[in-house]
């Protein structure tokens, strides 16, 4: 996944560095950001996370920088079921409706489609823009888990 660039918006996907735990803690205590995902991130928490999900052997995340290396999110990227890829982004709110989230999401399918895997978003019901881009892209809607809306894309 690391080193992955989408060429219309100029956004790099690589993989986390402990250098990112700042620029990430101020993203996930975003209230607005995390309003429908989780209570805002303690320090803390942000480390584990970082730890965990991101400098891991094998991410869960990715960083996300723009077209002058600044980190403005991350995207989801891991296994979910055994043919398919879970997906999704979070975006510094300074950087919400510039079509990041569509161009990343095109990054991920063109990476699950080399991979010969399904992909698969989960979000809140409330999560209007995810389930627009959902739709956007011909996820097909699955049903609810754990309080999450279930989209897939079936690619194989």
């Amino acid at each position: 996944m690391a080193g992955k660039r989408d060429e219309n918006r100029n956004l790099t996907i690589r993989k986390m560095r402990m250098e990112d735990l700042t620029a990430l803690y101020a993203l996930l205590s975003d209230p607005d950001v995390m309003q429908h995902i989780e209570p805002p991130y303690s320090m803390e928490k942000t480390a584990t996370f970082i730890n965990d999900a991101g400098i891991s052997e094998h991410p869960l995340i990715y960083a996300v920088d723009d077209a002058e290396n600044h980190f403005i999110g991350y995207v989801i990227y891991h296994g979910y079921e055994a043919d398919s890829v879970e997906i999704g982004w979070v975006l510094k709110r300074s950087e919400w409706g510039h079509g990041y989230a569509q161009a990343l999401t095109t990054l991920l399918i063109e990476k699950a489609r080399t991979e010969k895997k399904n992909v698969v978003i989960e979000c809140a019901p409330e999560q209007s823009v995810s389930i627009h881009i959902a739709v956007k892209n011909g996820f097909s809607y699955c049903g609810r888990t754990d309080g999450c809306d279930v989209y897939r894309l079936m690619l194989r």
